[in-house]
C-alpha cells in the first residue's frame, strides 16, 4: 500500500496529470524568452545562501523541462530539456533575455527522437573545448557531442545490469582529476542504497568498465543533479516528495575519495532551498568567480501549467570540512 502511495504521488508531483499539461495543436518555434525577476530576500540554509533568480517564460512549443545546466559564460547559460530540446540563453546584468536559441538535439540517425531517445537528464560542459556530455535515461547511454550540440562524436551504453528506463542515469558530474561520476535516480531496491558509477575515463567511448558503487541518501529523496565543488568534493541536489510544499530540494556533499567497488557512501547536507522557491530542481552548476563560490539550479517544468521553469543562483559559504580518514571510513 505504501508503495501505491508514493507512486501516485510521483505521478501527480512528476504528471503529467489530465488536464494540466500544456497542448499545442500547432507548435510555435518563436525564438522568444524573457527572465522575470524573483523577489530577491536574504536568506541562508546552512551553507547555500539565494541571491537572485528568474522565472524563465518562453512561447516556444519546446521551452521547459529542463533537467540539465551548464554556465558557459557571463550571463549565457546551456539548458537541456527531458524532451530532446536544449536551449542557449544570455541574460544581461539587468535580468533581460538578450539572445535565445532553441532547437532539438541532434539524434543518430537525424530523424526526431523518440521519447525515450528525447530524455536527456544530465549535461556536462567541457569549459576548455566546449564539448557536452548527456546521460540519456530512456535508452541507457551516455552522449559526447561536439561543442555547438549538433553533432554526436560518440556515444556508450551504461553496463548491465540495465538500469529501468525512468529510474535510469540521472546526474553526471566531472570531475577535477578526469573522472566522471553517474548517478542513477532510483536503479533498484538495494538496500544499500541507489546505485552509481565511477569511469576513470571517458564514459562516452570504449574503455574499462565501471566501478559500480552505492549511494544512500539517507532520507534526502532522490538525486536529481551532481556537479564538482572546487575542493574535489560533489555536490548533489535532491529531491523528496510531499504535499506542502510538493517539492523540497535537499543539497548535500559528498566525498568522492571513498568510492569503490561495492562501497556504501552517504553524504552531508548542507541547505534547503526556501520554501517559497519550491520546485522541481534537477540542474546544477557551480563557479567561481571574484574568490566566491556560486551555485545555480534550474528547474523541470515537466510542461505542467502549475509548475514553473526558475533558474536560481546562491553562493555558498561556510562549506563543511573535508572529512578526515577515520570519518571517510566510517561513510562506507
Amino acid at each position: 500500500m505504501r508503495r501505491l502511495f508514493f507512486a501516485a504521488l510521483i505521478f501527480v508531483a512528476l504528471g503529467p496529470v489530465p488536464g494540466t499539461v500544456q497542448r499545442f495543436p500547432v507548435d510555435n518555434l518563436t525564438q522568444r524568452a524573457s527572465a522575470r525577476s524573483l523577489a530577491s530576500e536574504p536568506e541562508k540554509s546552512g551553507s547555500i545562501r539565494f541571491r537572485r533568480g528568474w522565472h524563465l517564460v518562453s512561447p516556444h512549443s519546446y521551452f521547459g523541462g529542463f533537467s540539465g545546466l551548464a554556465r558557459t559564460g557571463p550571463g549565457t547559460f546551456r539548458l537541456i530539456g527531458d524532451n530532446g530540446y536544449t536551449t542557449r540563453l544570455v541574460i544581461d546584468a539587468r535580468g533581460r533575455v538578450t539572445a535565445v536559441d532553441i532547437r532539438p538535439l541532434p539524434t543518430p540517425d537525424g530523424r526526431r527522437a523518440s521519447k525515450a531517445m528525447a530524455d536527456t537528464e544530465a549535461l556536462f560542459i567541457d569549459p576548455v573545448n566546449g564539448k557536452a556530455w548527456i546521460a540519456l535515461e530512456g535508452i541507457n547511454q551516455i552522449w559526447r557531442l561536439n561543442a555547438d550540440l549538433t553533432a554526436i562524436e560518440s556515444r556508450r551504453r551504461l553496463p548491465e545490469p540495465r538500469w529501468p528506463a525512468n529510474r535510469g542515469a540521472e546526474a553526471l558530474a566531472r570531475l577535477g582529476d578526469g573522472r566522471t561520476v553517474i548517478f542513477s535516480e532510483n536503479a533498484d531496491d538495494d538496500p544499500r542504497g541507489t546505485e552509481a558509477l565511477l569511469y576513470t575515463g571517458d564514459p562516452a567511448v570504449p574503455g574499462p568498465p565501471p566501478i559500480r558503487f552505492f549511494y544512500d541518501s539517507r532520507g534526502k529523496g532522490l538525486v536529481s543533479d551532481a556537479v564538482a565543488l572546487p575542493d574535489g568534493r560533489i555536490l548533489l541536489v535532491h529531491r523528496r516528495l510531499g504535499f506542502n510544499p510538493v517539492f523540497t530540494t535537499i543539497v548535500a556533499v559528498l566525498d568522492p575519495a571513498a568510492i569503490a567497488k561495492d562501497a556504501v557512501l552517504r553524504s552531508q547536507t548542507i541547505g534547503i532551498v526556501p520554501r517559497r522557491l519550491a520546485e522541481n530542481y534537477e540542474g546544477a552548476e557551480v563557479m567561481v568567480e571574484g574568490g566566491r563560490t556560486w551555485l545555480w539550479l534550474v528547474s523541470d517544468n515537466n510542461f505542467n501549467r502549475w509548475q514553473r521553469s526558475l533558474l536560481l543562483q546562491f553562493e555558498l559559504v561556510d562549506l563543511p570540512p573535508t572529512p578526515t580518514p577515520d570519518s571517510k571510513k566510517a561513510a562506507r
